[in-house]
């Protein structure tokens, strides 16, 4: 018997496509934010960004009128899972790479009715799965089973050889996503050393679910036990802040919530990249 992974995060998925159709200009809602492809003119509105303003279409114009623009399509999503010793330890109920996976199903539902490409790389020490080129009704199944014999490996993950992995799968300018933990040692050790020749030519996202419990402990104040564990928590959230601040400052995008908000977060961190226009 195959045990295909959940897909908890399924029930977010109708509100952000609703959020996406928005973007897109199919619904009643106009998007004025910034994508590079040019859409039309319309007239100037309160609130519309001055940079916008299309000045030969106004000095023909009675009115001012602006510049709309659709979000990019057909740009390519590349999802790495890191299935090496971080993604075994458990949050809440189920192990790190549980949360990695649904994250990741919601976000290739999500970029590939988006017309984007979306490919999947599971690593650790060796490739647990590839899944490359599949036309858009594949995309979904094709992770599913490619997921579903992946387990956790308790052993460091082999960080070069995820970029050169990743580096084999895009050519165009692509958004990848490394879905692992914002653990110091394995990110400022392992993977920004060897990281430099994929954040200099594609958009570069980390994202990590949080643990509940560290928040929890960090609020207990009952008695020694208590507040020796809160000191505990607080070390280890200042070890991920700064983690996460030397990510950002490296240019790197950093995605980090609790279980519950783990996938519908990276989600829009998607959408808000496609708003943008920084794919």
């Amino acid at each position: 018997m195959r045990s295909l992974p959940p897909f908890d995060s399924r029930k977010h998925l109708p509100s952000r496509l609703a959020r996406l159709r928005e973007l897109d200009g199919r619904t009643t809602i106009l998007q004025r934010g910034q994508g590079t492809e040019f859409d039309n003119l319309r007239e100037y509105v309160p609130g519309d960004d001055v940079r916008s303003i299309d000045w030969r279409g106004t000095a023909r114009s009675s009115t001012v009128v602006v510049k709309t623009w659709r979000p990019e399509r057909d740009r390519h999503v590349l999802i790495v899972l890191d299935s090496g010793r971080t993604s075994a330890g458990r949050v809440g109920d189920q192990p790190r790479l549980d949360h990695a996976m649904d994250a990741a199903l919601l976000l290739a539902a999500l970029a590939s009715r988006a017309g984007d490409r979306v490919d999947l790389l599971i690593v650790d020490r060796v490739v647990r799965a590839r899944v490359l080129r599949k036309a858009t009704a594949e995309v979904l199944p094709a992770f599913v089973n490619a997921m579903a014999p992946v387990e956790a490996q308790l052993l460091e993950s082999d960080h070069r050889l995820m970029v050169t992995e990743a580096l084999a799968c895009v050519s165009q300018r692509s958004l990848v996503v490394v879905l692992t933990s914002l653990d110091a040692a394995a990110l400022l050790e392992g993977l920004v050393p060897v990281l430099a020749p994929v954040r200099r030519r594609h958009k570069v996202v980390i994202a990590a679910v949080s643990d509940p419990r560290v928040d929890a402990m960090a609020a207990g104040r009952a008695d020694a036990g208590e507040v020796y564990a809160a000191a505990a928590a607080a070390t280890d959230a200042a070890r991920r802040g700064a983690t996460a601040q030397t990510l950002t400052d490296l240019g790197l995008s950093v995605v980090e919530a609790p279980p519950e908000r783990f996938a519908p977060a990276l989600a829009d961190h998607y959408l808000a990249l496609k708003k943008s226009g920084r794919l």
